[in-house]
């Protein structure tokens, strides 16, 4: 089981956020978001922020890090590890299973991953077989779109696709063709950009806070 860093509601919870980091990062980096989300006083959301395990990275010549799966090549597409995205994808479904048994409705389960985080997360929730709550992908691409068995559970998944248009790590055109990918496959995204780099900015941060509430119905 994954370490997690877990900001528990004030009363027991009854739905549950699962947010994956970027590479080279850690669980830490998304609990100071929460804050800001705009979430009614008093929700009873569980957020789940897991550390990814520390791998060498290939284009960082070999270094030790905090990843979900190494990068072998910086291609547009980009060359990755895939039986490790696969390995992450299962610590996610880990993640789920224990908020399954806790009591939380696979339906009121997000998914949410910034970077490679996000293209952990694209797998894991486009093919996990009950039917979650949505998506989060911020910053990020779909690294498995060829290789990902999608899952009838998830068909009609929200997703929310956000993006810097001045992002030099991933190209926002990697966000873009996401979208398009998944619209290809029976997929309704909404896809939004910021003018930002690779980050995050408070007017994202603000509309996914709206997501949430919508799609756990909070307010």
């Amino acid at each position: 089981m994954l370490d997690c860093e877990i900001l528990e509601p004030n009363g027991p919870a009854d739905a549950s956020v699962i947010w994956l980091h970027g590479l080279g990062a850690s669980g830490h980096d998304f609990v100071p978001v929460v804050p800001h989300l705009g979430l009614p006083k008093g929700h009873c959301v569980r957020f789940i922020f897991p550390h990814a395990p520390e791998i060498p990275i290939t284009i960082n010549s070999g270094r030790v890090m905090p990843a979900w799966y190494d990068i072998l090549a910086m291609s547009i597409e980009r060359e990755i590890d895939l039986e490790q995205i696969e390995s992450s994808s299962a610590s996610v479904r880990e993640l789920i299973l224990r908020e399954l048994e806790a009591g939380i409705a696979s339906e009121r389960i997000v998914i949410a991953g910034f970077s490679q985080g996000g293209a952990v997360a694209y797998h894991t929730a486009l093919s996990y077989p009950k039917p979650l709550a949505g998506l989060l992908a911020l910053s990020t691409y779909f690294a498995t779109a060829r290789e990902v068995s999608l899952s009838d559970a998830n068909k009609a998944l929200p997703i929310d696709i956000f993006h810097g248009t001045q992002d030099p790590m991933v190209p926002e055109t990697m966000g873009h063709t996401a979208s398009q990918i998944l619209q290809s496959m029976g997929f309704a995204p909404k896809y939004r950009t910021y003018p930002m780099q690779h980050e995050v900015c408070m007017e994202e941060i603000e509309e996914i806070g709206r997501s949430l509430r919508k799609w756990l119905k909070l307010d």
